[in-house]
């Protein structure tokens, strides 16, 4: 099986199973240099993307001598541009070609490399000769790796699972060492397995474990006294490693964010070595959390400077152990987990605000959390974490042990202004919406969404923008202003970028308000009102 066969395979299958035992097939067969790439892939990773989506909507129209606006049109239909591009760049008789050799996935990536630093003209004149000798599905999977990721609903946990079967090792442990072998030239089945890479000292972190939504009520969690209570809050998730006189921070997503956050090194003196610590990185007012509008100042920055430390501090609010004086503790219970976290930060006397443990909420009832819960937003937490005191630290979200608990979102009325015609199967409704407020007699644009309606609705105000609009800017529509809808989002922040001078965290759609004409739609005072400061 080729990697191009396993693609289409997976795109094909609707159960986990079949997933698990078609990625376990291609491993156990597959070329030993295609290995790493294809973990690598399959796990959410990117390709060697040397083209930006603007050149490939260009080089694909000039390759098929078709004017670009009919490609962009095809894209507005199709909803995804590998396919589009695919599909353009094919004549007819290449489309049902069936005897192409698929090529090495290593070769497609070296390639890729090889252009990375070439002219603009070299890389079209080296993509077009790709797409001129690939057949249809060949180059559907070549075109998903110079646009992005794959994106064809495997995750990272379904490809540890189909590792186990192949190396005969446990899921969560595969997990684990996958975050050593992050490279993916180096990758080998035989070093997954092997003992003595894995004892040596490592910075790696472990899989992070990851809690549930509640869905059902407190209640149903049984008696509160099983039960440990913290704030969730609203930053990003993070592990800091201190091995071997070093330190590393690791995100969720298992990038290493050390050089952004240069100001943990001084942890390497102050805490034991062989320790790892789980919690939320935040930025830091004067006395407690900033939103986190701040922290994103301090995000994917290749350069800090002592200015921007000094301006935009941050602090890691740490409420796991997951390691100590080397020593694996993720099979501890949690309670003696935090109570040796406890013990572990009362020894560090100098580090101020920069680490801090995470306080736990003392609560007798369920309706004394959930009174607590409703003040959450006062000190920049997005709510509240339950945890099961006797809980292993699992690996991936595992349902039982670990929930949250979120404050109930922001929402604001208000009106729709402008009107954008969706991607895929929506290609022909307008679905992707703008909204705004009322500020001096005027609708002030704050939000944008697109989700939350249900497909008759789509419809009833598809047809009533078709039949009520105003101007056409583009592929954009400007409404007549009578349609009201409850906007809620997660939070919301200063900005000058914008308009109403406010950003909203991931608005959508709650409710089509026809019981509420225009004239009572919320106000831009009102939406500053809900400003932290």
């Amino acid at each position: 099986m080729s990697f191009v066969d396993l693609f289409h395979s997976l795109a094909e299958a609707t159960k986990s199973s079949r997933k698990v035992e078609l990625i376990a097939e291609y491993l156990a067969s597959a070329p030993e240099s295609d290995l790493g790439w294809a973990v690598h892939l399959l796990r959410g990773g990117k390709g060697e993307r040397i083209v930006s989506t603007r050149e490939v909507r260009e080089w694909a129209a000039e390759f098929a001598a078709i004017p670009l606006w009919l490609f962009e049109e095809s894209y507005h239909v199709v909803g995804d541009l590998a396919e589009t591009t695919a599909l353009v760049v094919l004549e007819p008789e290449r489309i049902r070609a069936s005897s192409y050799s698929s090529p090495s996935l290593k070769g497609w990536i070296d390639l890729l490399r090889a252009l990375k630093n070439a002219s603009p003209e070299t890389r079209k004149s080296a993509i077009h000769e790709v797409w001129s000798q690939l057949a249809n599905r060949e180059c559907l999977v070549f075109n998903k790796l110079i646009t992005g990721g794959l994106r064809i609903g495997v995750s990272s946990g379904l490809v540890c699972k189909a590792l186990s079967l192949v190396v005969g090792r446990d899921g969560k442990e595969i997990a684990h060492r996958l975050i050593r072998l992050r490279d993916p030239d180096s990758f080998r089945l035989d070093l997954l397995r092997s003992e003595s890479l894995f004892a040596s000292t490592t910075m790696t972190p472990y899989p992070f474990f990851l809690a549930h939504p509640i869905d059902g009520g407190v209640a149903a969690l049984g008696s509160p006294v099983d039960w440990i209570a913290e704030w969730k809050w609203d930053g990003i998730r993070a592990q800091i490693v201190c091995r071997g006189g070093d330190v590393a921070v690791w995100s969720r997503g298992e990038e290493l964010i050390t050089e952004s956050f240069p100001e943990f090194q001084m942890l390497t003196t102050q805490l034991s070595q062989g320790l790892v610590l789980d919690g939320e990185l935040v930025a830091w007012g004067e006395d407690s959390p900033a939103p986190f509008g701040s922290l994103q100042k301090r995000l994917n920055r290749r350069r800090v400077t002592p200015k921007l430390v000094n301006d935009t501090p941050v602090a890691f609010i740490a409420y796991d152990l997951l390691e100590l004086n080397g020593l694996d503790l993720r099979q501890t219970a949690l309670a003696e987990r935090r109570a040796l976290l406890s013990e572990c930060l009362d020894g560090a006397t100098t580090l101020g605000q920069l680490l801090k443990l995470s306080p736990v909420i003392d609560f007798a009832t369920w309706e004394e959390l959930e009174a607590q819960r409703a003040g959450a937003r006062n000190l920049q937490a997005e709510g509240i974490m339950i945890k099961r005191s006797s809980s292993a630290y699992g690996v991936g979200r595992c349902r039982g042990d670990w929930w949250k608990w979120k404050v109930d979102p922001f929402s604001v009325d208000g009106v729709l202004m402008y009107a954008q015609k969706g991607h895929g199967r929506r290609a022909d409704l307008y679905t992707d919406y703008t909204f705004g407020v009322w500020s001096d007699g005027e609708l002030v644009p704050f939000a944008k969404a697109y989700s939350g309606l249900t497909d008759a609705e789509l419809r009833q105000v598809d047809a009533f923008i078709k039949a009520h609009t105003k101007e056409k800017f583009g592929p954009v529509r400007t409404v007549e202003p009578r349609l009201v809808f409850e906007i809620a989002f997660e939070g919301i922040q200063p900005s000058k970028r914008h308009r109403s001078g406010v950003a909203v965290r991931f608005p959508r759609i709650t409710r089509w308000r026809r019981d509420k004409p225009v004239s009572e739609a919320d106000t831009l005072d009102q939406l500053l009102g809900l400003l932290p400061f």
